[in-house]
C-alpha cells in the first residue's frame, strides 16, 4: 500500500513500528482484569483515566510510544497505572525561564508544590556543590527524559553545571492519556505537571518548546477572563484548568543549529496545570470524555452505563451533556473566531448521578486558535492568531467535533440499541438550533458560516500522520496541513 498512501522511504518503517506498538499496547490492555463499562462508569477519575482502551478513534496508529522499551511501557504508560516519582534537575537561570499567570511567585509556588522540607533538600544538594540555590530555577523532568535523553544529550550542560540532578521528589503520580502529564496521585488537588518526552506519539515528537512555554500562562489567564466575562459560556457551566506556570531550559548550541520546529530545542520544559479536583461540588465526579466512547468486553460503551445510571431519556442526558461540552464551542466559535482542540482527551466531564453538569476545557495554549484576523489580543496572546480561509474554518467543528467524536459515540449508542443515529443527530441539530434562536444578534454569521450546510469538506487525519508522524501539523499554521479528499455528508442537514 505504499505507493497509494504516499508513504516516503523514510516514514514507512517508522508507521509500520507504531502500528507493531498499538497492536501490542491493546494485547497489554487485553490482559488486564475485565472491568464492566457500568463498573467503569461508577469509579473515580483516575481509575477511568487509566482504564481507557482507545484514545483518538480516528488514528490507526494511536499509541506509537516509540522509543519506550517494554519495561519502561509498563512504567510510564497510562493503562499500567503504575506510580511515577518526576525527577527534579535545577537549571542555571542564566538558561532557563520561569513564566506564571498573575499572583504567582516562584518561591511560594514551587514550595506549595514540593514542600518545604523537599525544597530545603534540593537546596542542600545544590549547596554541597558549592552552588547558590538562588542561580537555578528548579525543572521537574519524566524520569525516561532523565535517563535516556538528558544525561546524554545535555552531558556538557551537566557537566558544567548548567544542569543538575537534585533525585526524585517525594509525590507519586498517574501519566494521564496524554502519556507526558502527569496527576499528582499523593495530593490530588496539586497541580498536575506536563513534561517534555521525546518520543514519537501519534503524529508527534512530544517534546515541550522552551520558547513556546513562555507565553503560556499568560494565554491561559486570558482566556479564562474571556470566558468569566461572556454570559453564554458562563451559563453553560464551562470552565478551563488553567496552564499556571512553565519553566523551560534553552539549549544555545542546539539552538544555534536547529530551526524551530527541531525536537533538539523541545527537551527540556514543564508546565503546572491546575487539578479540576478542588472545583468538584459534593456528590460530583470526574471523567475524560474520551471515556464517553470505550467500549467494554461485553459491547457496552460507558456513555450507556451514564444513560442507564442517570435514569434520563437518552435524548435527555444527550441534550445536557451537549449543552456543557457542543454549545460553548459553538459561541466560541461564531462569537469571537476562537477554536479549541476538544477531542475526547482534552475535556474532562463532571457528572453527578451519571448526568453530565459541566465541561472543563484543557490543554488550552497549544491547541487553541483565533481565526479573526481583526481580533483585538494582547501581545502575550498574539501568537493564537491563525489565517484560515473561509472555507475551512467550520472544519473546527465538523471533523474535529462531528466527525472525529460524535460519530464514534453515535454509532456506539445505536449498536447497543440506547439511541437511534437520526435521534442522536436530530439532537445536536436541535442544542444547534436552540443556541443560534437565542443569539440573534449573530444571524449574519450563522448565514456566513452555515452548520445546517449539506456536506463539508472530508478531513483526513491519518494522512497527516503519513506524511509526517514527528510534526503532522505546524501549530502556528494548522489549516496549511490539511489534507482534503472528497466530502462528507453533514449529519445535522436534514433537521
Amino acid at each position: 500500500m505504499q505507493k497509494s498512501l504516499g508513504l516516503s522511504d523514510d516514514i514507512l518503517p517508522v508507521y509500520l513500528e507504531e502500528i507493531s506498538s498499538t497492536l501490542s499496547g491493546t494485547c497489554y490492555k487485553l490482559t488486564k482484569p475485565r472491568t464492566t463499562a457500568a463498573e467503569l462508569a461508577r469509579s473515580d477519575f483516575q481509575t477511568i483515566e487509566t482504564g481507557m482502551t482507545e484514545g483518538h478513534p480516528c488514528f490507526v496508529a494511536n499509541n506509537g510510544r516509540l522509543g519506550f522499551g517494554v519495561h519502561e511501557y509498563l512504567s510510564y504508560a497510562p493503562e499500567t497505572a503504575s506510580p511515577v516519582r518526576l525527577v527534579w534537575l535545577a537549571a542555571h537561570r542564566s538558561r532557563a525561564a520561569f513564566t506564571a499567570g498573575v499572583g504567582i511567585e516562584y518561591e511560594s509556588f514551587l514550595r506549595e508544590e514540593l514542600g518545604a522540607e523537599t525544597v530545603e533538600r534540593f537546596h542542600g544538594v545544590l549547596r554541597d556543590q558549592d552552588l547558590d540555590p538562588a542561580d537555578y530555577l528548579l525543572i521537574p523532568v519524566h524520569p525516561w527524559q532523565w535517563w535516556n535523553k538528558l544525561t546524554v544529550t545535555f552531558a556538557a550542560e551537566v557537566a558544567r553545571k548548567h544542569l543538575v540532578c537534585l533525585g526524585e521528589g517525594d509525590d507519586e503520580y498517574l501519566a494521564q492519556q496524554s502519556i507526558r502529564t502527569f496527576f499528582n496521585r499523593t495530593s490530588p488537588e496539586k497541580h498536575y505537571v506536563k513534561t517534555a518526552l521525546s518520543v514519537i506519539n501519534m503524529g508527534f515528537m512530544r517534546g515541550l518548546s522552551a520558547a513556546y512555554m513562555e507565553a503560556t500562562p499568560a494565554i491561559n489567564d486570558w482566556l479564562a477572563q474571556l470566558i468569566d466575562n461572556d454570559e453564554v459560556l458562563r451559563s453553560t457551566g464551562l470552565s478551563i484548568i488553567r496552564e499556571r506556570a512553565a519553566v523551560g531550559y534553552r539549549h544555545l548550541e542546539y539552538e544555534q543549529a536547529t530551526d524551530r520546529y527541531s525536537p533538539y530545542r523541545k527537551m527540556l520544559a514543564a508546565l503546572w496545570r491546575e487539578s479540576p479536583v478542588p472545583s468538584l461540588k459534593d456528590g460530583e465526579s470526574l471523567a475524560t470524555m474520551a471515556s464517553l466512547v470505550h467500549v467494554d468486553h461485553e459491547g457496552a460503551s460507558v456513555a450507556g452505563a451514564l444513560i442507564e445510571q442517570s435514569g434520563l431519556a437518552p435524548t435527555e442526558w444527550l441534550r445536557r451533556y451537549l449543552q456543557a461540552y457542543f454549545t460553548p464551542l459553538l459561541h466560541s466559535f461564531y462569537a469571537y473566531d476562537l477554536v479549541f482542540m476538544p477531542h475526547g482527551e482534552n475535556v474532562i466531564l463532571v457528572l453527578k448521578d451519571g448526568v453530565v453538569q459541566r465541561a472543563i476545557y484543557k490543554d488550552i495554549a497549544e491547541e487553541i486558535a483565533v481565526m479573526d484576523p481583526d481580533a483585538v489580543l494582547p501581545p502575550a496572546v498574539e501568537r493564537l492568531r491563525v489565517e484560515v480561509p473561509e472555507d475551512k474554518k467550520l472544519l473546527s467543528v465538523f471533523t474535529d467535533v462531528f466527525d472525529c467524536f460524535f460519530r464514534f459515540l453515535a454509532a456506539n449508542l445505536a449498536s447497543e440499541g440506547i439511541l437511534e443515529e437520526a435521534d442522536f443527530w436530530r439532537t445536536v441539530a436541535e442544542v444547534t438550533r436552540a443556541y443560534q434562536d437565542s443569539m440573534p444578534e449573530l444571524a449574519d454569521k450563522f448565514k456566513q458560516y452555515d452548520m445546517f450546510a449539506p456536506e463539508f469538506a472530508l478531513s483526513c487525519l491519518n494522512r497527516l500522520q503519513l506524511r509526517n508522524n514527528e510534526q503532522m501539523v505546524d501549530l502556528s499554521d494548522p489549516s496549511g496541513a490539511l489534507q482534503l479528499v472528497g466530502t462528507l455528508k453533514n449529519p445535522i442537514a436534514e433537521f
